[in-house]
């Protein structure tokens, strides 16, 4: 008699193994039969007509500060993610002293755009150092299992003084000092050390990440820290020449080489240089084949701005017209919009006061598209905004667009260079990449990714209808078994006897991606963006069902996972 026992589904087991109709038999947290006649079970759970998969495995998101008021860890965890890495980007909450508060708050606003009047409220700040951070985490049960990577810049904050850090070079002392806090704290559980070194990552005082200027010296001495701590993952993100990326390549490289730690970089495709990725799969190729462990985290979707009335930004929103709308209701908002004089006068206005940066963007009509019900996030040119147009100007389009229906249009701006996810489909099934790039927790008022492994099989799997899909079993692997397998989370992310019963039982048939949509659901009050999802019949952690059909069962066996040691060599 087992603990318990889901009966007659189609278990797709996380390796890439083709599809079988069996029963999987758990016992306390783990998986003890998968097969044909598991015996019987204390609860069982009917998944005839399911889809049986191991939970989500996401190792990249920026829960950091949510996950310490939040054990649900929304959208995440409706959305059948079991395990999340966090502390990505070099950016979080530990190691802090007291007086630093504000620094890293100010970063990880800007840098990751989490509201920082919710951080001030929600943040508990209960620890100093990282392994005190990871037993405040560990102090609260949860719906999925999370792990944490130490961030740079917490560090140099902490030995160095948050102004110095910036820009500062670190002494010798210094730098051994750090070193020592990268050892005590992935001894202590930090599944390994994360940097930013990306013009794009700014702290919301417009300041760089502290790290962003380092020599390689110091990131040599804290990957020997990684290493003298039981080892870890090197994680990090950072520009690219536009004349050649194997420069930056080259550092990394060494870095992965000289520390003897694996190194993971986010690589993603830029319409600046839309072919720069395959240049760096090339150079990975090259490095994994004389041994060096090192990959690329990709994502699934493109990077894309979703914008609605309520966004800060959105193509109207600086127009004196609509300015004097902007503090209404939403829907007050957009009743009167419709009205026809307004129309015309918002429509005859330029807007003021954009800012470099936003202004291009927002009348880029050729690269704006309509969401729509369900989203589509690989949209054909003849569907932009300014295709639509005929004999409207797409200004008029987007208005229309906005005040009517859902209400969203859709920005593309990293991962569709080409007008399509083909480039995406490359990067995804290269040998050298592992599924990333999620953020749930992060860019609260503009991106909503975090549903991401749903993506895997409504769009890859299902729905494509511009390319080349997804098999199921290759779509599930690269979100879980490959998952686990590169981030040294060696316990989950397969369906077999002696794993984590972690695991997701899918109505392929009813999976649905709903629009976004707006909440002020964050402490303070703080307004971010969700996207639900449908097709859940339940989601286990543990051997426990923690979601069933979209709701919490109130079961939150979550922890904090600090044995990861992801594989030194390829």
């Amino acid at each position: 008699m087992h603990d318990l026992v889901i009966r007659g589904g189609t278990v797709v087991d996380g390796t890439g193994a083709p599809a079988v109709r069996a029963d999987v038999a758990v016992d306390g947290e783990r998986v003890v039969a998968v097969g044909a006649d598991v015996g019987r079970g204390r609860r069982e759970v009917d998944a005839e007509g399911r889809h049986v998969l191991p939970g989500w495995v996401d190792v990249h998101s920026h829960y950091d500060g949510q996950a310490t008021w939040d054990p649900l860890l929304a959208p995440s965890g409706p959305g059948g993610v079991t395990t999340t890495v966090m502390g990505n980007c070099g950016v979080g909450f530990a190691p802090v002293r007291p007086a630093d508060h504000q620094a890293l708050i100010t970063l990880m606003e800007g840098v990751e755009d989490v509201p920082g009047t919710a951080l001030w409220e929600g943040l508990p700040w209960t620890w100093e150092t990282f392994p005190e951070y990871l037993d405040s985490l560990a102090a609260m049960p949860r719906v999925l299992d999370v792990a944490a990577l130490l961030p740079h810049s917490a560090v140099r904050a902490y030995v160095m003084g948050a102004e110095e850090s910036v820009r500062g070079v670190a002494t010798e002392a210094q730098t051994a000092e750090m070193a020592q806090i990268v050892a005590q704290s992935v001894a202590a559980g930090a599944i390994g050390l994360s940097t930013s070194r990306t013009k794009l990552h700014l702290a919301a005082d417009g300041s760089p990440v502290p790290g962003s200027f380092v020599e390689i010296d110091e990131l040599l001495a804290l990957a020997h820290g990684v290493a003298a701590g039981g080892g870890g993952m090197l994680q990090l993100v950072t520009d690219w020449s536009r004349d050649d990326p194997a420069r930056e390549f080259a550092w990394m490289r060494r870095l992965a080489e000289e520390s003897g730690q694996p190194l993971s970089f986010s690589l993603a495709q830029f319409d600046e240089t839309p072919r720069h990725h395959e240049r760096l799969l090339s150079l990975l190729a090259e490095a994994r084949a004389d041994g060096v462990a090192m990959h690329a985290g990709v994502g699934s979707r493109p990077v894309g701005m979703l914008i609605d009335l309520e966004s800060r930004i959105h193509p109207f929103s600086h127009r004196p017209t609509y300015r004097a709308l902007a503090e209404l209701p939403v829907d007050e908002r957009r009743r009167r919009m419709r009205d026809p004089q307004v129309r015309t006068a918002v429509l005859a206005e330029e807007s003021e006061g954009l800012g470099r940066f936003w202004a291009p963007r927002m009348r880029d009509f050729a690269n704006m598209y309509p969401l729509g019900d369900p989203p589509d996030y690989e949209p054909p040119a003849s569907r932009s905004v300014e295709a639509l147009a005929n004999g409207r100007t797409p200004d008029e389009v987007a208005y229309d667009l906005m005040t009517e229906g859902t209400g969203w249009l859709y920005f593309p701006f990293i991962n569709y260079s080409d007008g399509s996810l083909d480039a995406q489909l490359q990067m995804m099934r290269h040998p050298a990449t592992v599924l990333s790039l999620a953020d749930g927790g992060a860019h609260c008022g503009l991106i909503c990714d975090a549903t991401a492994p749903t993506f895997q099989l409504t769009h890859w799997v299902r729905d494509r209808d511009r390319g080349e899909r997804l098999g199921l079993e290759e779509a599930v692997h690269l979100q879980t078994g490959r998952t686990a397998a590169l981030w040294g989370l060696a316990d989950r992310g397969v369906l077999a006897p002696g794993m984590r019963a972690d695991l997701n039982v899918v109505d392929l048939d009813a999976l649905r991606l709903l629009p976004p949509r707006w909440t002020a659901d964050l402490p303070a009050g703080g307004r971010r963006l969700l996207q639900d999802v449908e097709g859940y019949d339940a989601t286990f952690l543990a051997g426990r069902m923690t979601w069933s059909h979209g709701e919490p069962t109130g079961e939150r066996p979550g922890r904090v996972v600090r044995t990861a040691r992801p594989p030194a060599t390829v």
